[in-house]
């Protein structure tokens, strides 16, 4: 079986860097992307063998737009660009970058450790675009109080959920990615009821107890984000999701792994386009989108093939 870089399935870690970088366009630059790939899954393992109380994972993504670059006669069967929607003052912008490192681990330091040794390789070919520090809230909770990433798949599910199989077998092993920062309006949000935020979720917020189907509004996030495909199946993503924040900005780094695009493009667009009556997530008016990138994470044995 093609090896799928761990972090695609490992369960969540307490400490995560979110890392995307743009990547210069010469033939030169390119050529030692490749190579830099190629030392990807060692790398993970060195830091796995010295450290292994601290679940170390490394997942690097090429981004939609840079991938032909890379890899000009074989692409990934449903890579495209990040998907917009607009719904009046609510949009999901598509601000496309080349490279993403997700890595995540129980120790910061050692994140940075590896973020530092990575950037390093890359060299002057590398702009930083965004360094997001993603952690562990309280038991498992976003900035709102909620429990998040409840309806993640479990055990070997999460393989089917998050990993390319022989539908196309030239990048069997990979997934697909989709990366959003968002920004919380916490000011606007506490001056909410934590009624009227239970009925926003869908959700209770100190059990985190779901409520019933029937009780569920029209609006509300776990009914936007519960869909069922032609056959009654329960459409599924692999959230990777964390709280970051500081001083000055607060919100959550949605990322969501998949075997294919479409689960999350549909989810997305339930969201913020809403049903028939126009019913969009009530969430949104409390959160905005900040970025919105789409990227494919290959398998270990493909990244080990570019050296």
């Amino acid at each position: 079986m093609t090896r799928f870089q761990s972090g695609v399935i490992a369960e969540a870690n307490t400490d995560a860097l979110f890392i995307t970088l743009n990547i210069s366009r010469s033939a030169e630059a390119v050529d030692k992307l490749r190579m830099f790939l190629a030392q990807i899954p060692s790398t993970e393992s060195q830091f796995r063998q010295r450290y292994p109380e601290a679940d170390l994972h490394i997942t690097v993504a090429i981004g939609s737009e840079y991938w032909d670059l890379l890899s000009p006669d074989q692409r990934p069967a449903q890579l495209t660009g990040f998907p917009v929607f607009s719904n009046k003052e609510i949009t999901t912008p598509h601000t496309p970058v080349d490279l993403l490192l997700h890595i995540r681990s129980e120790r910061h330091d050692l994140n940075y450790e590896a973020s530092v040794l990575l950037t390093e390789r890359l060299g002057s070919d590398a702009t930083l675009v965004e360094e997001n520090h993603g952690f562990r809230y309280l038991d498992s909770r976003d900035l709102t109080g909620f429990v998040d990433g409840t309806e993640n798949p479990e055990g070997d599910d999460r393989i089917v959920v998050a990993v390319v199989g022989d539908e196309d077998p030239a990048f069997s092993g990979g997934s697909y990615i989709h990366l959003q920062r968002y920004e919380h309006d916490l000011k606007a949000w506490n001056r909410i009821t934590v009624k009227q935020q239970e009925d926003i979720l869908g959700r209770t917020k100190a059990d985190n107890e779901e409520y019933a189907s029937e009780d569920k509004a029209a609006f509300a996030h776990t009914r936007r984000t519960s869909l069922k495909d032609a056959e009654g199946n329960s459409i599924e993503i692999l959230r990777h999701s964390m709280p970051y924040g500081d001083l000055s900005k607060k919100g959550l780094m949605f990322a969501a792994y998949g075997r294919s695009p479409e689960p999350f493009t549909k989810m997305l667009e339930s969201m913020i386009l809403g049903d028939e009556q126009g019913n969009y997530d009530h969430l949104m008016n409390y959160t905005t989108a900040v970025t919105g990138q789409a990227f494919f994470a290959p398998s270990a044995d493909w990244l080990e093939q570019q050296g």
